[in-house]
């Protein structure tokens, strides 16, 4: 299967995270309220209309994500440019279980070896069990936790591109 990656894809990228997030909640997943999934919550100084992407398979959309190339809010003392940093990775349920995830890495891997950029980084709930295994069976590694005082923490990942 090719996946094809599109940047600059606001509309269609918050759509489709709008959709996995409300199967999600269905399922009686903690996923993000949908009130996050609004350009005004989304745009950030590190994350700009060309920043989110979809990916493509036969043309027909299969996931969508923001690529960044700066994270200062989990990574800030990363100069911008040493990775490349994925977030709200969501693949739709049509594509689900296809490996979807690792064809959205090795496409990033690809633009990363183009920008001599070393690293890919990502970020989840310690405690989402499911995901880990999908990352670390990836081939990320979790290099930090962040521990927050509400008794929540976060994992941060990082994937060499080799």
């Amino acid at each position: 299967m090719k996946l094809e990656i599109q940047t600059d894809k606001m509309p269609e990228a918050i759509s489709v995270m709008r959709e996995v997030a409300l199967w999600g909640r269905r399922k009686g997943y903690r996923v993000w309220p949908e009130e996050w999934l609004t350009p005004e919550e989304l745009l950030t100084e590190d994350v700009l209309p060309e920043n989110f992407c979809i990916g493509t398979v036969e043309g027909e959309t299969a996931c969508a994500f923001l690529l960044q190339w700066k994270d200062s809010e989990y990574w800030p003392d990363a100069p911008a440019f040493e990775a490349a940093y994925l977030h709200k990775l969501c693949v739709r349920r049509a594509f689900a279980g296809m490996g979807m995830t690792r064809l959205v890495v090795d496409a990033v891997r690809a633009k990363c070896r183009e920008r001599e950029i070393r690293y890919i980084r990502l970020d989840t709930a310690l405690d989402e069990q499911a995901v880990r295994k999908i990352y670390l069976k990836t081939g990320f590694k979790i290099v930090d936790i962040i521990d927050y005082p509400n008794g929540r923490s976060m994992a941060l990942y990082e994937l060499e591109v080799i």
